[in-house]
């Protein structure tokens, strides 16, 4: 089963590698978020929060996992077009392991979002993001949007299976591009009406954010981290039994 995976996944990362015009696509739109908070609304924000903050240090972590919302909404679609070719059933036809074209398609979300998470830290670099950590925190930190990819792309595979039509798809991923505005992510929670700080703060962002931004800037990440893991791991597990169900009915 490992090799039919790993060879049904280089198929598609071929696809990608050949019009990287998907991870481009990706990746514009949270760098264009990027460049609005730090340039536009970076000022004001710093005036509230102290002139001593690194804004685009404090927002990078909420831009990232927008961004990796954002490309899961491609693994959906790519699973809705095989469904509708008939791929999976002419694999599944196969001697080959029946979930190792599912699995492919999760290697692949896996693969392109981290190569869009590398492309817009490159560009938060050269827009003064900073960071003191070691490589044990940015191995963390890495470890934490895996997760978060894994949980996200896993949750993708529902709509990928079921839609009826490519927008119905991908657009399940807007609530999940917009929850970091909900969140901790590019102003404190303490700023908030009280009816959103109590969302804001029992949300799986805020702690996923609040861990990725202490370990990037080298503080404590006291309990956060393992609230993340949780959520992270939970969303996952959940989001893995109902797709696996899902795609026993289905194929």
């Amino acid at each position: 089963m490992k090799n039919n995976t790993s060879v049904l996944t280089g198929r598609l990362l071929k696809h990608i590698l050949h019009s990287p015009d998907t991870i481009i696509t990706v990746a514009l739109t949270p760098i264009a978020m990027m460049l609005m908070f730090v340039y536009v609304f970076g000022g004001a924000v710093k005036m509230s929060m102290g002139a001593d903050v690194n804004y685009i240090n404090y927002q990078l972590p909420g831009i990232l996992l927008m961004a990796i919302a954002s490309g899961i909404a491609y693994t959906a679609f790519r699973l809705f077009m095989d469904m509708q070719k008939g791929l999976f059933s002419r694999f599944n036809s196969m001697p080959i392991g029946r979930s190792s074209m599912l699995w492919s398609h999760v290697l692949t979300s896996l693969v392109s979002n981290m190569l869009t998470v590398v492309i817009i830290i490159l560009v938060a670099l050269i827009m003064g993001f900073r960071s003191s950590a070691g490589i044990l925190n940015w191995l963390a930190a890495a470890g934490i949007l895996v997760l978060y990819t894994l949980a996200l792309t896993w949750i993708a595979v529902i709509p990928g299976l079921t839609a009826k039509s490519m927008e119905g798809a991908s657009s399940f991923s807007y609530p999940l591009i917009f929850l970091p505005f909900l969140s901790s992510a590019f102003v404190p929670t303490e700023t908030m009406p009280t009816v959103i700080r109590v969302f804001a703060e029992n949300q799986p962002v805020t702690s996923i954010v609040e861990s990725i931004r202490s370990l990037l800037n080298s503080k404590p990440v006291g309990n956060d981290i393992w609230i993340a893991l949780a959520w992270c791991v939970g969303i996952m597990v959940v989001a893995y039994l109902f797709a696996m169900k899902v795609y026993r009915r289905r194929i």
